[in-house]
């Protein structure tokens, strides 16, 4: 029998604090083998991380350890620092969730991957760009000798990522410890850089330890899977075992709450189209963007939404979707008038009223039926204000006629509806759980009861049971209250739950649109095709007929007016300053409209 890479018995990890001490791992154990991609999944908390990091000294100096860690059979577990430098970055190398705080801001790629090889290996100068070039190049950076030279800033998220994994990789590690490494990446870049582990992993037969809370992000990568929850392993088995025949109750809440690309929504009702309420014709955004150095460089147009139109009725939520960049969250913005759109930034009505040269009591009025959930519900919440507090805001500055009994019975009323316990009234936003927070957003949105509510990356920051709970909250509210939605998300799994209409952004502009179950039953465009190929499934099976539908290199410069017509070259006037043809938007079925782009060329 091949002998693991890794083995950890009974490993337990806990913490002292001045709150007591705290189990952050109970009596752990697992192993890997050489060339296996083992998925460890559970919610925040549960100790994946954790495990790993005890396992090789990434520890807190307030962590008392416990067990037996051996990597390639000897043991490993207390090493001093000195001992274990010769396996972390070398025989063993982590990929971290984000890298731009992983990577050092000052030092330019070059110089950090340089550094990997100096220490490791005392491999310096030309030696060492040429290595580093050849690993840019294995993990598909384009420009990658320019990209060497430049700062991790300059570089997009995806191509963050790839440099990570290409440090990691560059000392041949017998292990890669992958701890949410898409977490904070879109889909399409989420399956490249997943599809760059996986050929890694084959090509050198490192061993894999992928850690997430996503099961579909498992089901595309691991052979085996271990599930954790309060420390503690609750299941382990193959994958095809934990999949389609969970044993423990937590493994299968965390499937049931997956959302599922593949599925008809269950939960959502069918729509009887009400009044329009929102109506956006030809909205466009643009920046200044000093392009060159110095007090008088030069500025380029950005187009961060460019020419965009729908219309959104009484009742009915429009799912947005599209990766960074493209332009949602500034459409969204600039539609409930938090950013302004120019003269010539097309019209908005809402409610049968033009915002577009409203005056600011206007505005003001408008704000009782317009409201907006954000992302991230602790940076949006004042720390210093109660629970109470923050639900409250709208109604002082909206309902100046209410008295403090009455504002104090509407928030309980509003906690109430989004099932927050009214006795956390007085709490603050750091006592509560991330999904509780997000409730508390959702209510300071509803106590107005409002027609419109836009819900900007609502879900993508939380757990996966979570998630689940304030989506099924959303549609609930939306049945009881008639409510209105645009609903932005890259996730086109939640969105299929959510959605009665799908509009598609890329580079500001409309590529897609119409009913939500005709575009993501028969996508046309190839740019929502990607999308949808890239969305993963939490079922083994799915993913390995899935047809894979790539997207080859980086989002390309939104300032190039040549970008958005990637799917159209044949029209494109090659210069980057040029005005360019705008593709035409196309019924390809009745209300389902696509973007015009070039035949795809046939499979050889």
């Amino acid at each position: 029998m091949t002998e693991p890479v890794l083995e950890i018995d009974r490993l337990s990890v806990s913490f002292d604090t001045p709150d007591g001490c705290v189990e952050a791992v109970k009596a752990v154990s697992l192993a890997i083998a050489p060339g296996e991609c083992l998925g460890v999944v559970g919610e925040s908390g549960s100790g994946k991380s954790q495990t790993f990091l005890s396992a090789f000294g990434l520890t807190a100096e307030n962590a008392r350890v416990g067990g037996a860690v051996k990597f390639r059979g000897r043991s490993i577990l207390g090493l001093p620092r000195k001992a274990l430098d010769e396996f972390r970055g070398r025989r063993v190398s982590f990929v971290f969730q984000d890298p731009l705080t992983a990577l050092t801001p000052h030092l330019t790629v070059g110089a950090q991957m340089g550094e990997v090889l100096a220490h490791h290996f005392r491999v310096r100068g030309e030696d060492a760009r040429k290595q580093s070039l050849d690993w840019l190049e294995r993990v598909r950076i384009p420009e990658a000798a320019r990209r060497l030279r430049q700062y991790p800033h300059e570089l997009s998220g995806g191509m963050r990522q790839r440099v990570m994994i290409a440090m990691a990789m560059m000392g041949g590690p017998e292990l890669l410890v992958a701890d949410e490494p898409t977490t904070a990446l879109d889909a399409t870049v989420q399956a490249q850089v997943l599809d760059l582990i996986d050929d890694l992993r084959r090509d050198t037969g490192a061993a894999v330890a992928l850690i997430t809370h996503d099961m579909g992000v498992i089901a595309r990568m691991a052979q085996r899977v271990i599930v954790m929850r309060r420390g503690e392993i609750v299941e382990a088995g193959g994958v095809d075992a934990i999949f389609t025949a969970p044993e423990h109750a937590y493994t299968r809440m965390l499937l049931d709450a997956a959302p599922r690309i593949e599925n008809a929504p269950q939960a959502l009702a069918p729509h009887e189209p009400g009044a329009p309420i929102l109506e956006a014709k030809d909205v466009r955004v643009t920046f200044p963007v000093r392009v060159d150095a110095g007090l008088f460089g030069a500025t380029k147009k950005l187009r961060a939404v460019d020419g965009v139109s729908f219309t959104l009725n009484a009742g009915e939520t429009l799912g947005i979707v599209g990766e960074s960049g493209c332009g949602k969250s500034t459409l969204a913005r600039a539609i409930v008038k938090l950013l302004p759109r120019g003269r010539d930034g097309g019209a908005v009505t809402f409610l049968g009223r033009g915002l577009s040269d409203a005056d600011r009591k206007a505005i003001r009025e408008t704000r009782k039926d317009l409201q907006i959930v954000f992302q991230d519900p602790l940076a949006s919440l004042d720390p210093r204000m109660t629970v109470g507090g923050s639900i409250a805001e709208p109604l002082l500055s909206l309902r100046p006629d209410l008295d403090r009994a009455a504002r104090r019975a509407l928030v309980r009323q509003a906690m109430a509806d989004v099932g927050l316990d009214p006795s956390l009234i007085n709490r603050y936003p750091h006592e509560l759980s991330g999904g509780q927070n997000q409730r508390v957003g959702i209510a300071r949105a509803v106590i107005l009861k409002p027609k419109l509510i836009v819900c900007d990356e609502a879900v993508s920051a939380l757990d996966v049971s979570i998630q689940a709970q304030i989506v099924a909250l959303l549609i609930d509210l939306q049945k009881r209250m008639r409510l209105a939605m645009l609903f932005i998300s890259h996730d086109l799994a939640v969105v299929r739950e959510l959605s009665h209409k799908v509009l598609v952004l890329y580079l500001g502009r409309t590529v897609e649109q119409g009913p939500a179950a005709a575009i993501l039953a028969n996508p046309v465009h190839p740019y929502t095709k990607a999308l949808l190929a890239a969305s993963l499934s939490p079922d083994p099976e799915a993913e390995r007929r899935r047809e894979r539908v790539r997207l080859v290199g980086d989002l390309p410069s939104p300032l190039d007016t040549r970008a958005p017509l990637r799917f159209l070259k044949s029209k494109v006037i090659d210069d980057p300053d040029a005005e360019q043809y705008r593709p035409r938007m196309i019924e390809v079925a009745p209300g389902h409209w696509a973007a015009e782009f070039d035949p795809e060329p046939a499979p050889a």
